[in-house]
């Protein structure tokens, strides 16, 4: 069990009304959470790690501005090739007696990542990954998955490959607040990227996404800087606080204070469930978390 210390957050402007409308109304039982897979992709640079965050229209649980994920479907159960640990292994992993559950989540994990990202955790063994997926023939394959007019089992069975879930790390498992209207309980991963790919946007869907610098982003949290640069009307003027769920947050102060993806992607994490709680301060509703402290060899800067 982590050590864990009490965090403040700011609470997200689409957030609001639900928890207003949660305290005048009285506690009761929360909306079901639907079940969530999401990819923290990386990358050493120069000024420090960086990693993809896109833009979320509409209300999203993920955050207005998140990594690549989403829901997972009933297409997730689908048979596929698999390569790399097996669905057991991911499930004692990511703390469940649920194996189904496990890979469910893997093949959501890297379903999402294609769909929003183009970059593929797949290939033909295990000492290959597919190359070259910026072409119109695979932005019309991630168009038919993510519009449900294909399978993504039936886009990889067509090409011949299999799951590389060796590729993916397991990182942390966050739970929407009980108050808010749609709600997620998600997986969160970590990949680099393969050779040869690189993320590109849903040529249908996409609106704003980039490789960020980490340390940049949380150096920069109380401006709004990364809010003014997407340029939508639900992010101008907002800081980082007010674009971003607390686990996402958290998750980028991570990475601005860790050496490199090596050393992120290889601290030992243990499976824990972290979930924001509404509370009130100076009068003012904030997000609660109770998030890991910094330990050794993964130091976290406190609010």
């Amino acid at each position: 069990m982590p050590q864990l210390a009490r965090r403040l957050f700011v609470l997200p402007p689409e957030l609001e009304g639900a928890a207003r409308s949660w305290l005048e109304h009285g506690e009761r039982t929360p909306r079901a959470p639907r079940l969530a897979s999401s990819v923290v992709l990386l990358r050493d640079s120069p000024t420090g790690l960086e990693t993809w965050l896109g833009y979320r229209p509409g209300s999203s649980p993920l955050g207005v501005l998140a990594f690549p994920g989403g829901s997972l479907d009933t297409f997730d159960d689908d048979p596929l090739g698999w390569l790399g640990p097996s669905p057991q292994h991911w499930a004692e992993q990511m703390g469940t007696d649920d194996v189904g559950l496990a890979r469910r989540h893997i093949v959501g994990a890297i379903r999402e990542l294609f769909e929003e990202t183009g970059v593929l955790l797949a290939g033909p063994d295990l000492s290959t990954t597919v190359e070259a997926n910026s072409t119109p023939e695979w932005m019309r394959a991630r168009e038919a998955v993510a519009n449900q007019e294909k399978s993504f089992t039936e886009v990889l069975a067509k090409r011949g490959l299999s799951l590389r879930t060796d590729l993916l790390k397991p990182l942390v498992n966050w739970l929407s607040p009980d108050f808010a209207h749609h709600r997620f309980n998600t997986r969160y991963f970590a990949a680099t990227v393969p050779v040869n790919q690189q993320p590109t946007l849903l040529e249908s869907k996409g609106v704003w996404g980039r490789w960020v610098c980490a340390k940049r982003v949380i150096e920069e949290r109380e401006t709004t800087a990364l809010g003014d640069e997407v340029g939508q009307e639900n992010t101008v003027g907002l800081t980082l606080g007010e674009l971003l769920v607390p686990g996402s947050e958290i998750m980028l102060e991570k990475m601005a204070a860790a050496n490199g993806c090596i050393a992120y992607l290889s601290y030992k994490r243990k499976p824990h469930v972290y979930q924001p709680k509404l509370v009130e301060e100076g009068g003012k509703l904030m997000l609660e978390v109770e998030a890991a402290k910094t330990v050794a060899g993964e130091p976290q800067r406190e609010r």
